[in-house]
């Protein structure tokens, strides 16, 4: 393994440890307040709160161990279902974003899921008050189209996208764009983002096998 690589396993590792210290708190959290609660219909609103928290929990974990992780249960293609759900219990949790899905085959590459998957986390923090995420595959083409009230990809990210940032020099949030612009250059395939806009956002990638 080289010294990119082991930093940029350390900057997902960061990534997956900050979006899971919210949801893992509220069960510690919870669970004090459990031990400490009589009232039934407190200690019932406590267990509805641990239950959220639980759920929350275990839709990340599945999201990133498909989109970080080497997916070794799977084989060479993924089920696209299996990717559809996992973007569905990422963005799920604050109700503000709702999902569109084009994808036409029923199975897609490794690297294909990988890079849509990624790519959707991107467009999905880039909603910072929710909307609508699109999601479209066609043989070896992936469009992803994020709009929105307020779009914000920091400048960071599409430096990372383009690879044009090296990988020692990588703030801790452009770890995701990172690993894009390193399974599509892999892969030999083109990637296209749209000019910064208020309440648009689009990612294509073509080529990808």
């Amino acid at each position: 393994m080289t010294t990119d690589s082991l930093e940029l396993a350390s900057l997902l590792c960061s990534r997956l440890c900050h979006d899971l210290l919210s949801p893992v708190g509220a069960l510690t959290n919870g669970l004090e307040l459990l031990a400490d609660e009589k009232d039934p219909e407190m200690r019932k609103r406590c267990f509805e709160l641990l239950e959220q928290s639980a759920r929350i929990s275990a839709d990340k974990l599945k999201f990133f161990r498909l989109a970080f992780g080497a997916a070794g249960g799977f084989a060479d293609l993924v089920d696209v279902r299996v990717a559809k759900a996992a973007i569905e219990g990422l963005i799920g949790a604050d109700c503000r974003t709702t999902l569109g899905w084009m994808v036409s085959q029923p199975t897609l590459s490794k690297p294909a899921i990988k890079t849509l998957l990624n790519l959707s986390l991107i467009a999905s923090d880039a909603l910072v008050r929710g909307g609508q995420l699109d999601i479209a595959a066609e043989g070896s083409e992936i469009v992803i189209r994020a709009s929105g009230p307020r779009m914000i990809l920091d400048p960071e990210l599409r430096t990372a996208l383009a690879g044009e940032t090296a990988a020692d020099a990588l703030p801790p949030r452009a770890a995701v764009a990172w690993l894009v612009h390193n399974l599509i250059r892999d892969a030999g395939a083109t990637f296209q983002l749209s000019e910064p806009e208020p309440t648009v956002l689009i990612f294509g990638v073509s080529g990808l096998q």
